[in-house]
């Protein structure tokens, strides 16, 4: 059995693959392989599974990345959302609008007010283009309706060396990476980008609690491919929820910031699809071009 993952081995994405690979194994009594395909924006290794045989044993970790892709790439050789079939989402991972210290906003709505009175002054730091952080900005530029330069570093580690530094005075980023600086008081949580507030950091409120309608997160859950006979999916579906149903796991999840997502197959898929909508509408409206 192999799990393909998009993204090279020991980032957040990879070691959610293979948290739930070691616990496929040990449910379903059969060795489940991490097969790591980075390239391409993912496109490489959802290519793959498009085109693997439909009979369960080549599954994929597919994540926001892919239904950002759908749009913003022109020229792909499949439709994700046609050629895949979804089995089980796993988790959602929440994004936060972290500042400097220094920067003079404390609030959304004062962050709103600076960016409409010193248009050229407020950079967000992002993680790559198409990347669940870098829609977040995109998002809150659109819904906002101010100028911002979003400036997208290559991941979220350099991100975050520059905004500690006040090269860059905010930043859109996950959780995980920020926390701890976070807590330690080193950065300012602005807003979750989440629809919820987040159980650690209770009081820090949503950006949607001031732009109402306001969401993004990043997510991912395991697919197949099209024409998976439904009694496989059903299986899969069962142990992978039994999964994040089990206190170890979760806590596990949970150390890597992120919060479990448990879904049915056709709730998946219609997450998937509306995911893809969303974001496309954000692509064209924005104009947003892959580099």
């Amino acid at each position: 059995m192999r799990l393909i993952v998009g993204f090279p081995a020991g980032g957040q994405i990879d070691i959610i693959a293979r948290l739930m690979a070691q616990w496929l194994s040990e449910r379903l009594g059969q060795q489940f392989i991490v097969d790591n395909r980075p390239g391409a924006a993912s496109n490489i290794a959802t290519e793959a599974i498009v085109r693997a045989p439909p009979d369960g044993h080549t599954l994929f970790l597919a994540n926001g990345t892919n239904a950002v892709n759908a749009t913003l790439f022109e020229k792909l050789n499949f439709d994700f959302v046609r050629d895949i079939a979804a089995v089980a989402s796993i988790n959602r991972i929440p994004i936060v609008l972290a500042v400097h210290l220094s920067f003079p906003a404390n609030t959304i709505a004062e962050l709103i007010t600076y960016a409409e009175t010193n248009p050229d002054k407020v950079n967000l730091a992002t993680t790559p283009k198409g990347t669940a952080p870098y829609m977040a900005a995109q998002l809150f530029k659109v819904m906002a309706g101010v100028e911002l330069t979003i400036v997208p570093y290559r991941g979220d580690a350099p991100a975050l060396t520059d905004l500690l530094g006040g090269q860059v005075l905010a930043a859109f980023g996950g959780i995980s990476a920020w926390i701890e600086h976070i807590r330690t008081g080193k950065l300012r949580a602005l807003a979750m980008a989440s629809a919820a507030r987040l159980e650690m950091l209770p009081d820090v409120p949503t950006i949607g609690e001031t732009l109402p309608g306001y969401e993004a997160s990043g997510w991912s859950g395991i697919v197949a491919p099209k024409n998976t006979p439904s009694e496989i999916i059903d299986k899969l579906n069962s142990e992978i929820n039994a999964g994040l149903a089990d206190p170890k796991l979760r806590t596990r999840l949970a150390d890597l910031g992120v919060t479990a997502f448990v879904t049915s197959p056709a709730e998946f898929a219609n997450h998937i699809a509306a995911e893809t909508e969303k974001w496309g509408k954000l692509i064209r409206a924005a104009n947003i071009k892959p580099d």
